[in-house]
């Protein structure tokens, strides 16, 4: 963290540490689920007291910013959407402003003018809803879950398939390629999916992923020592269980199986404190462990300012 103090300033010193904090988190250093500094860490680090960054702490938890859990330490809980938001809103409105001034100019009534711009928002939709989109993921649990969040937050029609579909190429996956107007992918995916469509000639576009910040409170607020079973499809979907756990600053103890025997999933079940599933096999988990262990589904979200980059491209193709 690079925060700098100055004692002669006259701010109060937790001030300068909240501020600077908070603008760490506004420009993206420090994300969501971002292990802080102890108060004893931080404090030796600034040279200063530790009440002055309890004092921060304090304020940034009162805003929702931070959140701390007793025997696993402090966690940043909230991303920048709210200022961006207001940054775009004002961004937004003086394009509006200018643009209704010269339709008065031009004669038009505000109710003209209103109209006029319903009509263009509801064509755009119109556009979305006939875009046949293929969603690529390296599973098919999270090739469906992904497609039908994008699906609902942009209108596109989209079919999932996986790496392994494309590797084959059956008629039908070749019949889909050729009838899809893009080819969608999450970022660490999207040179491999552009060599194995080099041949349909379609664009593929890239979305960010991240990991639910529910999901990461949830496991913080177990102990050291809690024993956790992770059930799910793909070795991949592990890995990126552990590496978010890792980024966020949680040592957590994870057996983890992907198998669909019934034995092995009951010895996870038996063997752990709590399970964590991948969102496709809940049900099936759910059944075996009954109400004996909390299960949490450990979800992913698609990056809002990557799906926003998705329906602007989608819309400039089709002009």
């Amino acid at each position: 963290m690079n925060i700098k103090i100055d004692k002669k300033s006259g701010v109060p010193l937790y001030i300068q540490v909240k501020n600077q904090i908070m603008e760490q988190i506004k420009n993206g250093t420090l994300k969501v689920g971002t292990k802080m500094p102890t108060e004893r860490e931080l404090a030796a680090m600034l040279n200063t007291s530790r009440n002055t960054v309890s004092a921060a702490y304090k304020l940034l938890e009162q805003d929702g910013v931070i959140v701390s859990y007793q025997g696993r330490g402090t966690f940043v809980a909230e991303e920048a959407k709210t200022w961006k938001r207001h940054s775009i809103n004002d961004k937004l409105l003086k394009i509006i402003d200018i643009a209704l001034e010269e339709a008065l100019e031009m004669g038009l009534s505000y109710d003209e003018f209103s109209a006029l711009v319903m009509d263009r928002v509801r064509e755009k939709q119109e556009i979305l809803k006939n875009i046949n989109a293929i969603f690529i993921e390296c599973n098919i649990e999270q090739a469906k879950y992904f497609s039908k969040q994008l699906s609902r937050e942009t209108g596109l029609n989209i079919m999932p398939l996986t790496l392994k579909d494309l590797e084959e190429k059956s008629k039908e996956i070749e019949e889909a390629l050729s009838d899809a107007q893009v080819i969608i992918a999450t970022f660490n995916h999207v040179n491999e999916v552009k060599e194995l469509t080099s041949d349909f000639d379609k664009e593929v576009l890239g979305v960010a992923i991240t990991p639910c910040l529910e999901t990461i409170v949830k496991i913080a607020k177990y102990p050291k020592g809690t024993k956790f079973g992770l059930v799910c499809i793909s070795n991949e979907f592990q890995f990126k269980v552990q590496s978010a756990l890792k980024s966020a600053g949680l040592e957590v103890d994870i057996t983890a199986t992907t198998s669909r025997e019934v034995k092995d999933v009951k010895n996870i079940i038996d063997t752990s404190d709590v399970i964590i599933v991948s969102p496709g096999r809940r049900k099936e988990v759910k059944a075996v462990a009954g109400d004996k262990k909390e299960i949490i589904s450990f979800d992913y979200n698609l990056d809002q300012g990557s799906v926003k980059a998705i329906i602007s491209k989608m819309v400039e193709l089709k002009n």
